[in-house]
């Protein structure tokens, strides 16, 4: 396949996630290449750019859509840029990977799907790379399939090796735990309809303001209960795990259970160090499934109603946090688009 042959992707927001995407299009999938890329740092943009052939910089995500060469766009820039640039998008009715969350929150979510619909057709995949990852989706098909009979509980634990200083309370939910409000819609296909949120005495490893951990409790329209711990500063790696608790039995996923070994009294294995290890294969198969469904001419995964209904699930998640009450998720009605 030729270079002019392969879908043109502008990236926006090339930061570690966005140059970590230019890295998977340019050397790990197939199918497309980057044409252009956008950054607020245009030194960082041309740096990137002069390293991949055919790529030009810019700072403006407009330009960047506009480019010769694009055809799609994926965007990893700061969640609070998403939705002027998912508006871009779709006025040119081009394909888009948005990095999550979708929006910083539900009425910008709204924006973009009623943008969405008057298109009349999807072109926004939400990047909730979880749905791609070989054990979520095992463990998916599972509970679907109905064996261990009705899920009842589902137990969750995501633990950080550590955050940046500017960490809040706000982001633990709108950054980390929004994955898990994702994973469970997709786990259990139910919606979240309540949140609470309790703190234990924080660690001592904690930055100054951020309460760590926290127990994160929510309620879905099936009946399931959900538990997730958030630890931002476990300081021992990445972790990512999940146990469904059901009539007739359990599954869990997430143990990391690699190479083993046993030595001088202890055994033991690898814990990853970050998400994008973790997940790298989950990160690899959304690409290369987004990029497949790109070049047929069709939209496909978590869409802009996933992301909405997370966005919605987060700030309740806050509200919780802030007042420690139940707080119940507020959404609106499901648009006939989005029930296809």
């Amino acid at each position: 396949m030729t270079r002019s042959a392969e879908l043109g992707v502008a990236v926006i927001g090339i930061g570690t996630m966005g140059a970590d995407h230019v890295r998977r299009v340019e050397e790990v999938i197939s199918g497309a290449r980057v044409a252009a890329v956008a950054d607020v740092d245009a030194d960082r943009a041309k740096a990137l750019a002069a390293t991949v052939e055919g790529c030009t910089a810019h700072t403006d995500p407009g330009a960047a859509m506009a480019a010769p060469g694009v055809d799609a766009v994926l965007i990893a820039s700061p969640g609070a840029a998403h939705e002027e640039s998912l508006l871009m998008a779709l006025e040119r009715d081009l394909p888009v990977l948005c990095e999550k969350p979708m929006t910083p929150d539900a009425a910008g979510a709204l924006r973009v799907a009623e943008a969405e619909a008057k298109l009349g057709h999807r072109r926004v995949q939400v990047g909730f790379m979880r749905r791609y990852d070989a054990e979520y989706r095992e463990l998916a098909g599972l509970l679907a399939g109905g064996g261990l009979g009705r899920p009842l509980l589902l137990h969750c634990r995501h633990r950080n090796l550590s955050v940046p200083s500017w960490f809040t309370d706000a982001n633990l939910i709108n950054d980390s735990v929004s994955h898990e409000f994702d994973a469970a819609r997709f786990l259990l296909g139910q919606e979240i309809t309540a949140v609470r949120v309790h703190r234990p005495a924080p660690s001592g490893r904690t930055t100054e303001g951020l309460g760590d951990p926290q127990l994160v409790v929510f309620e879905t329209d099936g009946g399931v209960v959900v538990d997730v711990e958030i630890f931002a500063n476990c300081g021992f790696g990445y972790q990512v795990q999940a146990e469904a608790v059901c009539e007739r039995g359990t599954a869990r996923i997430g143990e990391a259970h690699g190479l083993m070994t046993n030595t001088a009294g202890r055994w033991g294995g690898e814990v990853a160090q970050g998400y994008l290890a973790r997940f790298a294969d989950a990160y690899d198969r959304e690409v290369q499934a987004w990029v497949d469904a790109a070049r047929r001419g069709e939209t496909t995964g978590p869409g802009v109603w996933d992301g909405y209904a997370v966005a919605a699930a987060c700030e309740a998640g806050v509200e919780a946090q802030r007042t420690g009450r139940r707080v119940a998720v507020e959404m609106a009605e499901r648009p006939t688009f989005y029930r296809r």
